[in-house]
């Protein structure tokens, strides 16, 4: 793990973060699991929620069908966030360095490298529609300055935002996890207050008397509907957890743990959930629209009063987003075993973003589509590998946590658990086989375990595969390690001969 110097003071955020993916020391703990449900309420209070209850009321529910469905669905994978959550200040690492006590030093490097190409995947994304947003505004302002003869906006304004987001970005993501917190916390209030105003300013539009208009769907779809908001939200946070739960005292309990963190990430997207489907649910072509471009559709709709502050505070959320992400893959990158200080990969990591960002900015977006599309299937692995790591916990624990597990092989780690791999491998094909992709490239591939009739269906549009494989890989992994007991135990044979003086074993020892 880091060889990097660690101080036994906290750090308040003034200094950069020293920290890696070594484990934290007890001196530098701190703060109540209270914190964590700001960290998590500004990454996912978003504009973006309300297009989400638009797509789980198109699978053909009805309004409140939808919104219970979206909600158990938020609540179930927030949940099992905040499990993976209780690792953090149980051994002071982050996920991605504590998933090596599960599948070895190397074994972990697979599911590590679609992690962190997935975060930073979504963090060009995220980055390119804040510049966009920011842009839009100053060409609404002052159109003479920053609008083209089209009325979008021009390459001046989208550069200015460009730059300024990346900055801002940066400079907290390098900073570190202190900061960050403080900030985030910040951000929580703000934009709760706005989003509150702008619900205020929305329901009008609502028109109540057309709720009741559509029929209940199926159980099936419901289902789905479940299985939708689970694979939007939840699971993509799996192999975050954490990054951000890891600085709290070794003994916070860990109901705490799950509850501030499944809180903080279900409660702003349940809210937005609830109001795009009460918009789609009265309104189909205001929710065709919100699905296509919620940003656009949405602000057209507000007052230019209102329009001015609340997209300053799309842009500010969006950048909450891309401030926590950017942290958790340079924590990724150090944990696929890149020997450099977390700060020197987080700048790595901005550097690609920025370089992603303005392709997709500046050069050509045709590519967008399919990108986002690849970033979706990742979900297969992601959501295996969390589920893994969840079952991994009872192993762990009655290894008292140790953190050698995460170390190379002799020293208490291994460098592959082969019954994880296995689990995982074999999970991620079936996954992958009842997925459906709406680019024709990434269509080919995927989707062979389903008839036509079923990838048109509701296993096919909610892919419903990154749950199955998830429970293939749960049920897979516990037979093998704790039915059959196919066992593979940490290694510490290196660590005891050098306790014992062997002066070889010394020399040969090796930090990742």
């Amino acid at each position: 793990m880091s060889t990097e110097e660690i101080t036994d003071r906290p750090n308040t955020g003034s200094v950069i973060e020293k920290n890696g993916i070594n484990p934290v020391s007890d001196a530098e703990r701190r703060g109540t699991p209270r914190g964590l449900f700001g960290i998590w309420f500004s990454w996912n209070v978003s504009i973006l929620g309300v297009s989400y209850g638009i797509y789980v009321f198109s699978l053909g529910l009805s309004v409140w069908q939808a919104i219970v469905a979206g909600i158990v669905g938020y609540a179930a994978s927030s949940f099992l966030v905040g499990v993976l959550a209780v690792g953090g200040p149980r051994t002071g690492l982050p996920t991605l360095t504590q998933t090596r006590f599960a599948f070895g030093i190397h074994g972990n490097k697979f599911p590590s490298f679609f992690a962190y190409l997935s975060n930073v995947g979504w963090k060009v994304t995220i980055i390119t529609l804040a510049s966009t947003t920011g842009a839009e505004l100053f060409a609404r302002l002052w159109p003479s300055v920053f609008a083209s003869s089209n009325g979008k906006a021009t390459v001046t304004a989208i550069v200015l935002w460009f730059v300024v987001v990346l900055a801002v970005t940066m400079t907290a993501a390098v900073f570190g996890h202190a900061l960050i917190t403080r900030i985030e916390n910040w951000i929580a209030w703000l934009t709760a207050v706005m989003t509150i105003a702008f619900i205020v300013i929305i329901i009008p539009h609502v028109h109540w008397s057309k709720l009741g208009s559509t029929p209940n769907g199926s159980a099936w779809a419901f289902l789905g509907g479940i299985v939708m908001a689970m694979t939007m939200v939840g699971l993509g946070f799996l192999n975050y957890g954490g990054d951000f739960a890891r600085y709290l005292p070794r003994q916070t309990r860990a109901r705490g743990v799950i509850g501030w963190t499944a809180g903080g990430i279900t409660l702003p997207v349940a809210v937005l959930l609830i109001l795009g489907v009460l918009l789609a649910g009265s309104d189909h072509a205001l929710g065709e629209a919100a699905a296509a471009d919620p940003i656009a559709a949405l602000t057209a709709l507000l007052p230019l009063w209102f329009f001015i502050p609340f997209s300053i505070v799309i842009v500010i959320s969006l950048v909450a987003a891309a401030i926590t992400g950017l942290y958790s893959s340079g924590l990724a990158l150090l944990a696929l075993g890149v020997p450099l200080s977390r700060a020197a990969t987080t700048v790595i990591n901005m550097v690609v973003i920025s370089a992603g960002a303005f392709y997709l900015l500046f050069i050509s977006d045709s590519f967008l589509a399919t990108f986002q599309a690849f970033l979706a299937l990742i979900a297969v692995v992601m959501g295996t590998m969390g589920g893994i790591q969840l079952l991994d916990f009872i192993r762990q624990r009655r290894l008292g946590w140790n953190v050698g597990m995460a170390q190379a092989a002799g020293y208490g780690g291994r460098s592959g658990r082969w019954t994880a791999l296995v689990s995982l491998a074999a999970a991620t094909v079936v996954g992958l086989g009842m997925v459906t992709s709406s680019d024709p490239n990434i269509g080919r591939v995927v989707g062979f375990l389903l008839s036509k009739s079923q990838e048109k269906g509701v296993i096919g549009q909610t892919n419903m595969g990154v749950l199955i494989a998830m429970a293939i890989g749960i049920v897979l992994y516990g037979l093998l390690t704790f039915v059959f007991k196919f066992d593979v135990p940490p290694n510490f044979g290196k660590a005891s001969r050098l306790e014992e003086g062997d002066p070889q074993d010394g020399k040969q020892r090796r930090v990742a």
